[in-house]
């Protein structure tokens, strides 16, 4: 399935201010482009990745190559023969922050109570949101209260490895997928042929460069398979890393004097899905109510780690879908042909089509396939970022 790209239902509402990076393929390999005032400048002069663009910190326009208006590139996700748009990472290691919002803590608990039985999730709610629905939102991870909450909830027989990464001292960071493996806007997310119970995850991601600084946002879908992960915990690989799994777009959103972590805290994600038969669900997350600060996030990725080449950090997201599709007491899960659309006013749209992991376009470039192309263009060699 094919979408048509635009501006202006793709890029934030005050696009003339924003500073966005991000890739396209003009039909020869992955180009890093900056989009100014809706034009679009090839970078690849100054760096021939995004990670060495971040790195070397020059986004100034001049130096790049000025490709045209991006209404004109007729920018499409997958289709030869024309300029596609890629996702705006390159050699980022894509990571991902889970149970960071109160609801989200509570829909886990939920999937791991119901063993990943959707029919069972109904009567499971309803108890836990009794019990500790009020007191897990107001409570502060790692503070005494939390630790008396957590007493508590064992004495009750009701405490769960999910409300731990909740309310503990220690967020859940975990690697969603492999360097290079990200899809972007329009094109189409995987969710296992074998999973009858999932959902997007309508996320701001964080991008932060080698020294541990936050350069930019984008949005994000972490794909995530309730019945795997509601089975085990140690299914989570399983649930959340497969072909096409995870989606980033349209572009990187740069900090600057218009754009900052401020709005990142502030930022109300809309999400909306569409059926191919009819059916349509509105959602949103609202980042003011996550329960660690994303610099919180981004210091605990980094702690005892490092990661040469920059990373993105998926900050997790507040929707846990309950609307019921199908059978009454199953909730929501995906259908082949859904579209689904995520956006923020000050970061865009992101849309991407949903089928099977199995049918999605196979991941068959890797880094090895990318420095082959760059050398071939003659693009190695010339990066500011020489780092040790």
């Amino acid at each position: 399935m094919e979408i048509a790209f635009t501006s202006t239902g793709a890029l934030p509402v005050d696009w003339e201010k924003a500073a966005l990076l991000g890739r396209i393929d003009l039909g020869d390999g992955p180009t890093p482009v900056i989009v100014r005032d809706g034009r679009v400048y090839d970078m690849s002069a100054v760096a021939p990745t995004v990670a060495d663009l971040i790195a070397g910190g020059d986004f100034d326009t001049d130096a790049g190559a000025d490709l045209g208006a991006l209404d004109d590139l007729n920018l499409t996700p997958a289709a030869e023969g024309k300029t596609r748009l890629l996702s705006p990472i390159d050699l980022h290691v894509v990571k991902a922050s889970g149970v960071t919002f109160a609801v989200s803590a509570l829909e886990r608990v939920i999937e791991e109570r119901a063993r990943g039985d959707a029919s069972a999730a109904t009567a499971v709610r309803a108890r836990l949101e009794e019990r500790v629905g009020g007191s897990i939102r107001s409570v502060v991870p790692g503070s005494p209260e939390a630790a008396a909450l957590k007493a508590a909830l064992i004495e009750d027989g009701m405490w769960s490895q999910y409300l731990e990464v909740a309310i503990g001292p220690d967020a859940e960071i975990f690697t969603k997928g492999p360097t290079l493996s990200t899809i972007g806007w329009g094109g189409e997310i995987g969710i296992r042929s074998d999973s009858t119970w999932n959902n997007p995850e309508p996320e701001v991601v964080l991008v932060v460069d080698r020294t541990g600084k936050t350069v930019g946002a984008a949005l994000g879908n972490d794909v995530n398979l309730r019945d795997f992960e509601g089975r085990s915990a140690l299914l989570l690989g399983k649930a959340k890393d497969n072909n096409a799994s995870c989606s980033i777009g349209p572009f990187i959103r740069l900090f600057d004097e218009n754009f900052g972590m401020d709005d990142v805290r502030a930022a109300q994600i809309a999400l909306t899905i569409e059926g191919a038969d009819g059916y349509r669900l509105d959602g949103s997350s609202s980042m003011d109510q996550i329960s660690r600060d994303p610099e919180e996030l981004v210091r605990q990725a980094m702690s005892e780690h490092q990661y040469p080449d920059g990373f993105v950090l998926f900050l997790g997201t507040l929707f846990a879908p309950t609307q019921d599709r199908d059978e009454p007491g199953r909730g929501f899960t995906h259908a082949v042909g859904d579209v689904v659309t995520i956006s923020n006013p000050k970061l865009g749209a992101l849309v991407n089509p949903v089928t099977t992991s199995k049918d999605a376009a196979p991941w068959n470039y890797g880094i090895g396939d990318l420095m082959r192309n760059l050398a071939s263009r003659g693009l190695l060699g010339h990066t500011k970022n020489q780092g040790a």
